[in-house]
């Protein structure tokens, strides 16, 4: 794993490797100067070796004014740190060279490469190496033991500093995961407390007082019971059998929204089957019987309903229209507003869970039509 940048959202382990790099420079850059103090005599064009340097320190105050560090940053610092090795061979001669010297920037490039490490983890750091390795056999021509020992430590600084920088990011998204997990815990539980503090209390008084007063009410407590159940299972998490099962296979939708034909609601479906997912068929069949709702409930007396099915190959459609007295304009917004849901949650929210989407159509006394579209395949997962 990777990151893109330096960001305030890294783990501190990250973040310590980043200020560890700010030390990191200035200490190599002061080796470098010592060991260029120590043999400029014997070099051939000392002058380049104090530009260079020169190049090197501006670019180590930047990085502690500059704190952002992108693939641009650490790509122009490997560069510097290949051009600073490369000088080597305009600052000394052959023989000097091929004696041993350290080269001009000393173990300066090796901050290069685990800015690499730090933002491009180990495939990064591995990637530096290569890179500075390449540069240190192009100077040296023939490489020696030293050669080699150096280009194997910057392989290890670059992989095993890569490798830690991967294992800090990827164990600061497993905390931020938990601690959403944690999060929508203690919410659902704060909702269970509301709702078993008033549906549920009503639900369990209805179910009580319908049984003492016998009767027709006996079915609406025992309907009552049933809702309260359900509800009770869904804020505590526990599975109850049957309400979570999926039967496989397509239903027709014509069968399922037949069961609203009668009245005042005429259902027009084509001539053909309509298959459909079995949930997705039930979750539309309720986005209806809420519409159907609101027709009862709003669009006034006498107003008649039409349920419309279309097959369109990819989506299937339906269309519920009214003859009623219709909606003023912003009344759904202000429905919305006021924690009135049923347009929102019950249609809205069920289209979008399935893939699809609800648009709606009213003018006042011409009645109101919503669309309801989805996908054939739905989403049900």
């Amino acid at each position: 794993m990777a990151s893109g940048g330096s960001r305030a959202t890294d783990p501190s382990v990250v973040a310590a490797l980043w200020r560890g790099l700010n030390v990191l420079r200035p200490v190599a850059l002061l080796y470098a100067v010592y060991s260029l103090h120590e043999r400029h005599p014997g070099m051939e064009h000392p002058w380049v070796a104090f530009v260079m340097l020169a190049v090197l320190a501006a670019w180590t105050v930047a990085m502690w004014v500059h704190r952002d560090r992108t693939t641009t940053v650490v790509a122009i610092e490997l560069a510097l740190a290949v051009a600073a090795i490369l000088s080597t061979r305009v600052v000394d001669s052959s023989a000097v060279i091929l004696g041993g010297a350290p080269t001009v920037p000393g173990i300066w490039p090796s901050a290069a490469v685990v800015s690499w490490a730090v933002l491009k983890g180990w495939r990064g750091g591995l990637f530096a190496a290569a890179v500075v390795s390449a540069a240190d056999v192009v100077e040296v021509v023939v490489p020696t033991d030293n050669t080699v020992n150096n280009i194997v430590l910057l392989f290890l600084v670059g992989g095993c500093i890569g490798y830690c920088a991967d294992l800090a990011r990827e164990g600061h998204l497993a905390l931020r995961e938990a601690l959403r997990v944690q999060a929508q815990v203690q919410e659902r539980d704060r909702l269970a407390r509301t709702v078993h503090d008033g549906v549920l209390q009503t639900l369990a008084f209805i179910h009580r007082r319908s049984a003492d007063l016998g009767g027709p009410s006996r079915e609406l407590g025992a309907m009552a019971a049933d809702q309260e159940r359900l509800l009770r299972a869904l804020v505590s998490g526990v599975p109850v059998p049957g309400l979570d099962e999926v039967v496989a296979g397509d239903v027709d939708l014509r069968q399922v929204l037949g069961r609203y034909a009668g009245g005042a609601v005429q259902v027009v479906p084509p001539a053909d089957p309509v298959p459909l997912p079995r949930k997705v068929a039930e979750e539309l069949s309720a986005a209806v019987s809420a519409a159907l709702d609101n027709v009862r409930r709003h669009a006034g007396d006498g107003a008649r309903a039409w349920v419309l099915v279309e097959d369109e190959g990819q989506d299937v459609v339906v269309t519920v229209r009214d003859d009623g007295v219709g909606l003023p304009a912003g009344r759904l917004v202000e429905a919305a507003a006021h924690g009135r849901l049923g347009v929102r949650s019950s249609i809205t929210g069920r289209l979008a869970d399935l893939g699809g989407s609800a648009r709606y159509e009213s003018h006042e006394g011409e009645g109101t039509a919503v669309e309801l579209r989805v996908p054939r395949r739905g989403r049900t997962t």
